[in-house]
């Protein structure tokens, strides 16, 4: 079999990004190119093999017959040779190049921040670039190399990798506020309390859950504050202003301080772990692995 010049495996490169994008501008910004150098490359990759494998509209992209066929096989052997590569970073003596992952601000606070001094002292080579984002975004599009969001948050056409444990949600006050107001014994009580409302990464109101099984329930509670980041959240119920439901990992300082107390502890409710993921069929990013297993000793190790 005659070996493959490195501009045919560029070109299909190029052929499987737009096929998996669906489009030459998304395709585009992945491969860091223009679109006219796209439309270039696949000009000339149709014409080398005498075969049309994409039908361009002014709206969409989608694979030809023969396209799509070749994209199938073409899938197979690009992450073949992803995971080869990636099995190489095993033997080198560190990895080295820019990590762009974009991450949630309870992960940054909780699962980063704890682990950067080491990560840095073992990897000195790997320049680690953070956004931190509450906003559900497409990693993608928005050229970042992995993301972390909760299990149930990742989409499914990526991998991803757990980095906890499942997480448990709940509901803390201050002593203060507890001698103020007294104590909630069950859900439907918090609807007579001072609550801090949440807003999630789309600006939507969130529900505050608890319980499992047939006892869960999502209570719409009363305040006259929102939120849309836990960090104000959790100071506002140090000070006694309001209740607040977060990670109970956020809190498990002032638990142990005494400055936070749960509230209703029974009712506690079980959420999906924190996850790192990536897409598929691409070259696992330099420092990756690393970071992952970093993080990993830390929160599954407990």
């Amino acid at each position: 079999m005659p070996a493959l010049k490195r501009a045919e495996l560029a070109d299909l490169n190029v052929f499987m990004t737009i096929v998996r994008r669906r489009s030459f501008r998304q395709a585009a910004i992945e491969l860091e190119v223009s679109t006219s150098a796209l439309s270039h490359a696949m000009k000339g990759l149709e014409s080398r093999l005498g075969v049309k494998l994409l039908n361009r509209t002014s709206r969409s992209v989608v694979p030809t017959a023969a396209g799509g066929e070749l994209a199938t096989r073409l899938e197979r052997g690009f992450q073949t040779i992803s995971d080869a590569l990636g099995e190489l970073e095993r033997h080198r003596a560190s990895p080295m190049g820019r990590l762009r992952i974009n991450v949630p601000r309870d992960a940054a606070r909780l699962l980063l921040a704890p682990i950067l001094a080491k990560f840095v002292a073992s990897y000195p080579d790997t320049q680690l670039d953070i956004t931190v984002d509450d906003r559900f975004v497409d990693i993608v599009a928005d050229g970042y190399d992995a993301g972390i969001r909760y299990g149930g948050r990742v989409p499914k056409d990526m991998i991803a990798m757990p980095l906890t444990a499942p997480l448990r949600w709940v509901v803390v006050g201050s002593p203060e506020y507890l001698a103020r107001h007294g104590r909630p014994k069950v859900p439907r009580d918090l609807l007579q309390h001072v609550c801090m409302r949440m807003r999630i990464g789309d600006n939507s109101p969130y529900k505050w859950e608890l319980g499992t099984g047939d006892k869960a329930q999502e209570i719409d509670v009363p305040g006259p504050l929102s939120v849309n980041e836990t960090d104000l959240s959790v100071e506002a119920a140090i000070r006694g202003v309001a209740l607040a439901y977060c990670l109970e990992l956020r809190v498990a300082a002032e638990l142990r301080a005494g400055t936070l107390q749960l509230v209703l502890p029974r009712w506690a409710a079980p959420g999906p772990a924190f996850y790192m993921y990536y897409p598929t069929g691409r070259q696992t990013p330099p420092g990756l692995r690393q970071l992952i297993e970093t993080v990993r000793a830390v929160h599954l190790s407990r």
